[in-house]
């Protein structure tokens, strides 16, 4: 099992059967040449040991999760906080961190409710290749 705090990358959390989760890490990964970001879904052994560690529902599936230095960004504010470090525009995102979180959180939880209607599952998570296999976490 790894050991949370020895990750020295930022660990973005997601639905591993959600279809719009899924193809988040996928444009995270585009836009990330870098690799600064790291993977795990929540349903997975990493994903459980986050959300035990730092007291967070087991079922948080609904959530979006960014762990960061120790610091742990949910929701809407996770989210932000990574497009701070794509290429491109997409930082310019960030600016939208302004809008008061309880706004921001109404829209992202709408969205959560409705994803899986509107976007499908899986089954499981998908495997990823094997050029992208390191960026992810058990």
């Amino acid at each position: 099992m790894n050991d949370v705090h020895l990750i020295d990358h930022p660990i973005v959390l997601f639905d591993g059967v959600c279809n719009l989760c899924y193809s988040s890490v996928q444009f995270i990964i585009k836009h990330d040449p870098k690799h600064l970001f790291r993977f795990a879904s929540l349903q997975g052994e990493f994903g459980q040991q986050v959300l035990e560690q730092y007291h967070l529902p087991a079922a948080a599936f609904s959530s979006f999760i960014l762990l960061e230095k120790g610091i742990v960004y949910t929701k809407s504010s996770g989210a932000l906080r990574v497009t701070k470090k794509l290429n491109g525009l997409w930082p310019g995102l960030y600016a939208f961190s302004i809008i008061p979180p309880f706004i921001r959180n109404a829209v992202y939880n709408w969205v959560a409710k409705n994803r899986y209607q509107w976007f499908g599952k899986k089954e499981a998570c998908p495997i990823p290749t094997t050029g992208l296999s390191k960026l992810f976490l058990p």
